[in-house]
C-alpha cells in the first residue's frame, strides 16, 4: 500500500514524534505505525480509532505490539506523553476528541494534528487555544500540515468527560410520527433530519414486517422511523463508525424501541438474512469521496435476502442523483424500480418474490 499524505507527513517529523506512551488517533494503517515501531520499539504505542475499518486492519497488522481500541468513547489505564490526530471531519468532532483524552494526558503532553489543508487543519491554533499552549505549524508538505502544542490543563479545571454531554437531540415528524433523533459530532446529519432520508422515508414499502437491515445506520434514523410504523419488525442497524453506532442505540432508547446495532466493514460481519434492506449508504471517508463500501454492499445484498416463496422481500436505497449506482444495482440485485426522484436524489426499489 502507498502511504498516505498524511502518513508521509508523520513520517517526515518521526524525530518530533518521540515518547513513551504515544496515541494515534483515527490514523490508517499504511506503513507509518511499523516506521514509527522500528524508531521506537519500545514505545507503548496506542491506537484508537472510530472507523471500523481503520480498526480491524490495524488490528490485524500490529495486535501483537500495540493495543488497538474501537468504540465511541476512549478508555484508558495509560497516561500519554503525547497524542497525534488525524484532524477529523467536523470541527465539533475534534473539540469532543479533546475533551474525551484530557484525563489521559500526562502534564505538558505534545499535541499533534495532521491533516489535508483542504480539510481544515489550518484552523488548529485557533479551534485549540483553551486547550494547547503555543500551537504553532510545525511541517507543510503532500499538501497536508502538521500542527503541534503541549497540553495546558488549567488549575482548578475538571477534565471528567461525560459522552451524554456531547449528544444533540432535535425532534422530527414526518406522516405523523415523531422521533427524538440524538447524535455526537461528527455522525452523519447531526443537527437536522437531511434531504436524503427524508426523501426515503417517504417512499418506503408501504408494508413491512420481520426482519429489517438499515445500512449506513448513522444516528438511526431510519430504522426508528420503521419501527414506530411498523410494529412487526426487527431491526438491525450497522454502520463504520462507532460514533454513529452509540448515536444509533441513543436514538432507539429515547423512542422506547430496541435493535441490534453493530459494526461492520460494508457486509463483513452481516451473517444473517432479512425480509427489508434499507439504506441511505455513505459514501464519504473523512474528507474523500469513497463508494468502495458502499459498492460492495450492493454487490453482495442479495445474499442477505431472505429467500422463501412465501414471503416477499425487498431493497430500498436512496442516493444522490450523480452517483452511477443504478448499472451495478442491475448488475448483481436484478430488475431495479426508480420509485421517485427529487432535490438531486433517487429511490431505488428492488422486490425479490
Amino acid at each position: 500500500m502507498t502511504m498516505s499524505n498524511i502518513s508521509q507527513v508523520l513520517l517526515r517529523n518521526i524525530d518530533t514524534l518521540s515518547a513513551t506512551t504515544p496515541l494515534f488517533i483515527n490514523l490508517i494503517e499504511d506503513g507509518f505505525i511499523s516506521h514509527y515501531l522500528q524508531d521506537y520499539p519500545k514505545a507503548n504505542i496506542t491506537c484508537y480509532n472510530t472507523n471500523f475499518i481503520d480498526y480491524t486492519t490495524l488490528d490485524t497488522k500490529h495486535k501483537n505490539n500495540i493495543t488497538t481500541l474501537f468504540s465511541s468513547e476512549y478508555k484508558s489505564e495509560v497516561k500519554h506523553d503525547l497524542v497525534v490526530i488525524s484532524f477529523p471531519k467536523s470541527k465539533d468532532e475534534l473539540a469532543f476528541t479533546l475533551a474525551m483524552i484530557a484525563p489521559y494526558l500526562l502534564t505538558d503532553a505534545k499535541i499533534m494534528l495532521v491533516g489535508e489543508k483542504k480539510g481544515g487543519v489550518q484552523s488548529s491554533p485557533k479551534l485549540t487555544q483553551h486547550f494547547l499552549g503555543n500551537c504553532q505549524k510545525i511541517d507543510a508538505a503532500r499538501h497536508c500540515l502538521l500542527f503541534g502544542g503541549i497540553y495546558q490543563k488549567k488549575e482548578g479545571e475538571n477534565t471528567a468527560f461525560i459522552i451524554d454531554d456531547w449528544y444533540k437531540e432535535y425532534q422530527i415528524n414526518i406522516a405523523g410520527i415523531s422521533l427524538t433523533i440524538a447524535s455526537l459530532p461528527g455522525v452523519f446529519s447531526q443537527k437536522k433530519l437531511d434531504v436524503g432520508t427524508a426523501l426515503l422515508l417517504d417512499n418506503l414499502p408501504k408494508i413491512m414486517q420481520g426482519k429489517v437491515l438499515d445500512f449506513g445506520c448513522g444516528a438511526g434514523v431510519i430504522s426508528c422511523f420503521i419501527g414506530k410504523k411498523f410494529s412487526d419488525t426487527e431491526l438491525s442497524l450497522l454502520d463504520v463508525s462507532a460514533l454513529a453506532i452509540a448515536s444509533a442505540k441513543k436514538t432507539l432508547l429515547l423512542n422506547n424501541l430496541t435493535g441490534n446495532v453493530f459494526a461492520s466493514n460494508s457486509l463483513s460481519t452481516v451473517t444473517e438474512s432479512y425480509q427489508h434492506i434499507v439504506s441511505n449508504p455513505p459514501f464519504h471517508q473523512g474528507t474523500q469521496t469513497n463508494y468502495r463500501a458502499t459498492e460492495e454492499f450492493l454487490q453482495g445484498i442479495t445474499k442477505h435476502l431472505i429467500s422463501n416463496k412465501s414471503i416477499n422481500s425487498d431493497i430500498t436505497i436512496v442516493a444522490n442523483s450523480f452517483l452511477q449506482y443504478l448499472p451495478i444495482m442491475q448488475q448483481h440485485i436484478g430488475k431495479i424500480d426508480t420509485v421517485a426522484k427529487k432535490h438531486g436524489f433517487t429511490i431505488y426499489y428492488h422486490k425479490k418474490s
